[in-house]
């Protein structure tokens, strides 16, 4: 098991490889369907920056954020996969969700020194392993905004790195 703490540096995503385990620790990032196309609006505009939130070298978990916890929504929703390499490029080191993604963004994680890793739907444990919860924009949206929050050995496994997938079939 490789133990990872946020945020991630460049030299630390370069060393993992499809098939790691990972147990992750730290403050990572929560959005999907609603929020993930407003922030990379944001980050084409231009405006992202008044927020405030650096994401470089930051996680972002493709869940919502509820008083029963939280657990990964499919990452190849269209909405979800297309935030992949604007968000990458923002500097975002770990795409954390489950399900198969597309080749292309296999590649565009790879030319962005990014990873994708999975985690299995284990909502009531990982409640356990979350320590803080902070909305950090989009309140109006409930909890499907913008969270931060704090987390303790989040166990994943690394699904796409280096242009590879775990669900490549060669």
């Amino acid at each position: 098991m490789i133990e990872l703490t946020t945020p991630l540096s460049k030299e630390t995503i370069s060393q993992l490889n499809v098939g790691d385990v990972v147990s992750l620790s730290g403050y990572i990032y929560c959005g999907r369907d609603a929020v993930l196309p407003r922030i990379c609006k944001e980050l084409e505009a231009g405006i992202w920056a008044k927020r405030g939130i650096d994401l470089r070298g930051g996680v972002i978990f493709h869940t919502a954020v509820s008083p029963a916890g939280v657990g990964p929504t499919s990452s190849n929703k269209l909405e979800i996969e297309s935030s992949f390499e604007p968000l990458s490029n923002a500097g975002v080191k770990m795409h954390l969700g489950k399900g198969a993604i597309k080749t292309e963004t296999v590649k565009a994680l790879a030319e962005n020194n990014a990873v994708f890793a999975i985690i299995p739907p284990v909502t009531a444990l990982l409640e356990s392993q979350t320590l803080e919860r902070e909305c950090v924009a989009w309140q109006e949206l409930g909890m499907e905004a913008f969270y931060r929050i704090k987390v303790n050995n989040y166990q994943a496994i690394i699904a796409a790195a280096k242009g590879k997938s775990i669900y490549d079939h060669d």
